[in-house]
């Protein structure tokens, strides 16, 4: 590892001295510090790992995540949310199923508060839109049915017209 720790040091000094004028004491002095800086990080990578995992652990239990009135965010245990979808792909770059999949959430359980959809589907409800989609869907079996029996009926054959006969040309007046 210290290979790699020199290797960066001599990239990051190099450029450094590239773009300021330093004396050779002062690139003792700067080459010290970067490397004493890496080295810091390089001994809090464990740490940092263990910030990692302790990110993939749900911020509170999935179960009441789901409240009546707002839906929390596993992830970062911010709440407020009447629906999770748009929060997930800004803050953390997720789609809801990879959500899902990562805490063990059942793919039929909305991530949405119990009262937003609850609202949503009383809305449906009286917009009758389950009997629009019905009826949609009924008119779309029957074109579909109507080209497909269309389509394999057999065709017949279009009797062969007789060409026209050419006009006689015309006399020119003089």
């Amino acid at each position: 590892m210290s290979s790699i720790l020199v290797e960066l040091t001599a990239n990051i000094v190099s450029s450094h001295a590239a773009t300021v004028e330093m004396s050779s004491d002062e690139l003792l002095q700067e080459i010290q510090k970067v490397y004493a800086a890496l080295k810091n990080l390089d001994s809090d990578l464990p740490a940092a790992e263990e910030d990692v995992a302790k990110e993939a652990t749900p911020a509170i239990a999935p179960k009441k995540s789901i409240q009546k009135d707002q839906i929390i965010c596993l992830i970062c245990g911010k709440g407020g949310f009447k629906t999770l979808s748009r929060h997930l792909k800004q803050a953390h770059g997720l789609k809801a199923s990879e959500y899902r999949k990562q805490f063990g959430i059942a793919s039929g359980t909305p991530l949405a508060a119990k009262n937003y959809s609850e609202a949503r589907r009383q809305s449906a409800i009286n917009n009758n839109l389950g009997e629009k989609l019905a009826k949609g869907r009924a008119t779309r079996m029957a074109n579909l049915a109507a080209k497909k029996a269309v389509a394999e009926a057999p065709k017949k054959a279009a009797p062969a017209k007789a060409p026209k006969a050419a006009a006689a040309p015309r006399a020119k007046k003089k």
